[in-house]
């Protein structure tokens, strides 16, 4: 563990200097150094994949959150063979939740995820061949709460598209009537008012075992004194739709259907959910990488 965390604080050095001197961000292992109450000085690391072709103007960065007991590592692999195109066009980048979780109400770490998340955006923006404002983030299970925390809490300018797959809002992060930020000890007290002008896909299978497609509380993820609660996925996008400035009515139907998938859009496709009928909590392979790339493109 001291060579791990002696090469990572080696790497955050380098990642430093490179940044000060204006050079291009390359492939790599990085890391973000943070101190909370489970370590002291800990350098959390950060896989990052650079297109091999270079672009006229700066590359789009895409970043991936891995789900609960998921690493990096894994997630890189995964992510790069299942989006080539998408792996040709962006800078991706594969952060590592401590103890291969996201601290979201009861996990295994208690780390500040948002603020290391933050701390990794405001690294990549600083090297030439990153744009700076149309950042996309995407996660998966518990990598899509750390996503819903980030669109709820952040005030970073950078992030533009926000991707939620198998995990639509849970009960602390919206208690039906406003958005809550997380506090100390996780209470979720403060109410919360989201930065608006951002876009959302969220990713969700009807048949889901594990985050209730129609909501309410989870048969396995512990909360504080039961299991934790979520909203229904189209409730979950219907109240993010209306934050982002949408004035009608809850969409009641799907408004496109192709095959087992569904869509319900809002605001000419900024908000979107997509329902894949008889799938599971792995509904996010039911969304092609066209679908995507659609939804990346359509970034103002």
């Amino acid at each position: 563990m001291r060579n791990y965390r002696l090469t990572l604080s080696l790497l955050l050095i380098t990642g430093q200097l490179l940044s000060a001197s204006g050079a291009e961000l390359s492939s790599g292992l990085y890391s973000v150094m943070q101190t909370w109450a489970q370590e002291a000085a800990f350098p959390r690391p950060y896989h990052v994949s650079v297109p091999p072709k270079k672009l006229v103007k700066p590359n789009p960065v895409f970043i991936f959150l891995h789900g609960n007991g998921g690493t990096a590592e894994r997630a890189k692999s995964q992510i790069t063979n299942r989006y080539p195109h998408i792996a040709q066009q962006y800078i991706m980048v594969f952060p590592h939740g401590y103890q291969e979780s996201w601290n979201i109400v009861s996990e295994r770490s208690k780390a500040d995820d948002r603020g290391f998340i933050e701390a990794i955006i405001k690294q990549l923006i600083t090297f030439d061949n990153v744009q700076q404002d149309t950042l996309s983030i995407m996660g998966v299970s518990n990598g899509a709460a750390l996503v819903n925390q980030l669109a709820i809490e952040s005030q970073l300018p950078n992030i533009k598209n926000y991707i939620s797959s198998v995990s639509p809002l849970n009960r602390f992060q919206h208690d039906g009537t406003h958005f809550r930020a997380k506090g100390p000890n996780n209470t979720y007290r403060a109410i919360a008012k989201p930065k608006t002008g951002r876009r959302l896909m969220n990713i969700s299978g009807t048949e889901d075992r594990l985050i209730p497609y129609a909501g309410g509380p989870s048969l396995r993820i512990p909360a504080k004194g039961g299991k934790l609660e979520f909203l229904s996925a189209e409730e979950s996008i219907f109240l993010w739709a209306k934050h982002m400035g949408y004035k009608g009515k809850k969409l009641a139907a799907p408004s496109q259907t192709d095959g087992k998938l569904e869509s319900y859009s809002y605001l000419n496709g900024d908000i979107i959910h997509y329902k894949v009928i008889g799938e599971g909590h792995g509904a996010t392979a039911a969304i092609s990488e066209s679908l995507l790339l659609k939804f990346l493109a359509n970034t103002p």
